[in-house]
């Protein structure tokens, strides 16, 4: 693809996830802020814009087969896909991470009690997104595959619960964007998953799991925010 100053950032890992690296190294937001254009993201984030369109250019040069998969699926395909590859992830590291945050702050909160606000922080998030991927579980995703195959078979839009799709998923865009914002806190209190000289094995084990955890969450928010939800919109507007 053609990168122009006003490219969408989300538009650019769309077209191929490996972008994904460099936006990151670059400090720049592609799943809450995947909308945003690269002159924007650039401005907001102190990065040159010419040198990063040239690493961007450089990257999109190796195709990637794992996006050209995920951008082929079919739209209940994908929700699928990101309930068995992203919320089981979710759902299977929350205990891990507690019981490991619980003890790094009991046991190094005296000198860095930094790890008591990032404990905390995470329970807020691991009830939070529990929640959220409930919803999108029962509610959303249920009625994107009904759209689906109403439209293959011809057939009447179903009646939402919920009046249009753009409801739920606004609603679920404004969850991903307030856990995107949790991470960058927890990302500056530990100086970006930095271990301290003094931190011992389970202190570096936590931080690369909750690096790890981030790094995931990220790009399951871009699979819905940039291709799964723009597409169940306009699903139901050809109705």
């Amino acid at each position: 693809m053609k990168i122009t100053s006003d490219t969408p950032v989300g538009e650019i890992v769309k077209t191929n996830f490996k972008a994904a690296t460099t936006f990151q190294a670059n400090k720049i937001d592609y799943c809450c802020g995947g909308n945003q254009s690269v002159s924007e993201a650039c401005a907001k984030a102190g990065v040159e814009m010419e040198s990063l369109i040239d690493q961007l250019e450089h990257v999109l040069r190796e195709s990637d087969p794992d996006t050209e998969y995920i951008n082929n699926l079919d739209l209940g395909v994908l929700a699928d896909y990101i309930v068995n590859r992203h919320h089981s992830y979710v759902q299977k590291n929350i205990p891990f991470l507690k019981q490991n945050l619980d003890k790094i702050a009991e046991v190094h909160g005296a000198n860095h009690p930094e790890l008591v606000e990032v404990r905390d922080e995470f329970y807020q998030s691991a009830g939070e997104l529990t929640m959220h991927m409930q919803k999108e579980e029962l509610l959303l995703f249920p009625y994107v595959k009904q759209m689906e195959q109403a439209k293959k078979e011809n057939k009447d839009l179903p009646s939402p619960p919920f009046g249009t799709v753009a409801n739920p998923i606004s609603a679920m865009m404004a969850e991903h964007e307030n856990e995107g914002e949790r991470y960058e806190r927890i990302s500056k209190l530990t100086n970006n998953y930095q271990i301290p000289e003094d931190g011992c094995t389970t202190y570096e084990v936590t931080l690369k799991q909750l690096a790890d955890f981030e790094k995931d969450l990220h790009r399951h928010i871009h699979l819905e925010n940039n291709i799964l939800f723009p597409k169940a919109k306009i699903l139901e507007e050809n109705f």
